[in-house]
């Protein structure tokens, strides 16, 4: 069954947005998806509290799946649930972004040195057609397309460090950092920067210079750090 699209009110939650109406079908995780990415795209800034009877209107759904897709949430550090406020967009303090940044570059240098060690051919050749597709985005000035495959090529270069343990630490902390790595490229100076970089890690990738590519990584996850701490609006006190 395709989704129905309606139209939030002004003043909403969501004004402004065509909001689909999820299907019954794996309920839980479209809920869950589709409150992740307007939080990771910023259409829910940090702070913005979400109104349960607005959200539950413009998609189309009743409360008990909302609730359960805002805690969930609320366990990858997305949303902040008070019993007196209810559900907000949790905005990580200034000393939270620097040190998640500073772990999470650490994370994304030694999975560079261990990728170039255990990719294969293949997934090189994956990883350079996410890169293009990336850059025809930055092209077009599509940043919701250029953060997708931006993500994909960091994740699968994550992948290629065939390490578990690593691997699910990545994926937690970088839930948290999401929205703040696609907010970073919003100045056009620190995206150009940014899409620098990958050019640079293809090259350490291909050459399978794990040193180098680690460096970059690292590098990169601190000059993002300190886009986002530029933005004060980003982070609280």
């Amino acid at each position: 069954m395709q989704n129905s699209v309606i139209e939030p009110q002004a003043g909403s939650v969501a004004a402004g947005l065509a909001v689909p109406r999820l299907a019954r079908q794996h309920l839980h995780d479209s809920v869950v998806e589709h409150l992740r990415h307007l939080i990771v795209e910023a259409v829910f800034a940090p702070g913005t509290k979400l109104n349960e009877r607005e959200l539950c209107e413009t998609m189309g759904i009743s409360r008990t799946p909302l609730r359960e897709a805002l805690k969930a949430l609320a366990v990858e550090g997305l949303v902040e649930i008070s019993p007196n406020r209810g559900a907000s967009v949790y905005k990580m303090s200034t000393t939270e972004v620097r040190e998640t940044f500073e772990v999470m570059s650490g994370l994304e240098a030694l999975a560079g040195e261990l990728a170039c060690e255990r990719i294969s051919e293949g997934e090189i050749a994956e990883i350079k057609a996410l890169h293009y597709a990336m850059l025809t985005c930055k092209a077009q000035n599509d940043l919701p397309g250029y953060y997708s495959r931006n993500q994909a090529i960091h994740d699968k270069i994550n992948e290629a460090a065939r390490n578990s343990v690593l691997r699910q630490t990545y994926l937690s902390v970088n839930r948290r950092l999401q929205a703040l790595r696609f907010k970073s490229n919003f100045k056009s100076g620190k995206w150009d920067r940014a899409a620098h970089d990958h050019e640079e890690m293809i090259e350490a990738l291909e050459a399978r210079d794990g040193k180098r590519l680690g460096a970059i990584l690292r590098q990169h996850l601190l000059d993002k750090r300190d886009a986002v701490m530029d933005m004060p609006s980003s982070v609280g006190d």
